[in-house]
Parts: structure tokens; sequence; C-alpha cells
């Protein structure tokens, strides 16, 4: 029995849709422009406690789109996921929470970026596949060139 407290856990115990918003400031008339659009997406990842072992993982998506200095559209979502993480190795904790948990909630987040941008009427903005490794790896090394304890995310 007491082998098995020992035994690590990782199981998602729910992902779900956290915040959405899409703004379209300059509608109708932006809709009439010809231009083709920018679009800048940013991405972040954040990880807090819950209770005891869970975890909740958001990943953050921004996508603008603008025409010359004009937002045509503006979409933020935040999916998250809760996680029951135990019994893992305080330094692996961070590694988890920063690549295996963001992981499984993109598919979820790039999924309904889609859809909102398709319900308000544009073509489908797909977010590419992430790296959360290489993305984990860059943060660290930023972290590690950074002593003020800031941390930062893409």
């Amino acid at each position: 029995m007491a082998d098995q407290q020992a035994d690590p856990v990782f199981q998602i115990q729910r992902v779900y849709l956290k915040e959405a918003s899409l703004e379209q400031p300059n509608s109708p008339a932006i809709l009439l422009e010809q231009e083709q659009p920018t679009v800048d997406i940013q991405l972040g990842v954040e990880a807090a406690p819950a209770a005891d072992g869970v975890f909740e993982v958001a990943v953050t998506a921004t996508v603008t789109t603008k025409i010359k200095d004009k937002t045509v559209f503006l979409v933020e979502v935040k999916q998250a996921g809760i996680f029951e993480i135990r019994n893992i190795p305080a330094e692996q904790m961070s590694a988890i929470m920063g690549i295996a948990c963001p992981q499984i909630v993109y598919p979820y987040l790039r999924s309904n970026v889609s859809d909102i941008v398709t319900r308000a009427g544009f073509p489908p903005v797909h977010l590419a596949e992430i790296n959360f490794q290489a993305m984990y790896e860059q943060q660290q090394a930023q972290q590690a060139e950074q002593p003020s304890g800031i941390i930062t995310t893409a």
C-alpha cells in the first residue's frame, strides 16, 4: 500500500475554455478593405496550484489582424486544464507543467481560435503546431540570464 502512494501520478482532470473574446473595433468599414491583413500571434503558458497535488495549466493565444494600422479583429483565448500531478521529483515539475500539460491543452486552444474566427465571418486562422519543449528551454535560458526572477512568456 505504501508503494502505491509513492507511485508517480499524472492525470488530466479536465480541459476547459477559461476565457474567450473577439473584438472587431473597426467594423463594418474595415470589412470593405481589399488589402491582405497582417496577422500577429502571441502565445503564453501559465501554471498555478489549484489544490494539493492539483494544478491548473493555461495556454493563452492572442491573434491580432490588421490592415495598415487598423485592427480587423482581435481574438484572445485562454484554454486551461486541471491536472493531478503527485509524487514527481520537484526538479521535473516545472518541465511537466511547461511542456507536457501545454501539449495536451494546446489542440483545444487551436480549435477554439479557429472556430471563433470562422464564426465571426473570417477565414479560419490555423495556429501552427508548437514545440513546447523548445519554448520551455528558451524560457529557462532567458531566466538563467535574468537573475531578477521575472518569468516571461512568449
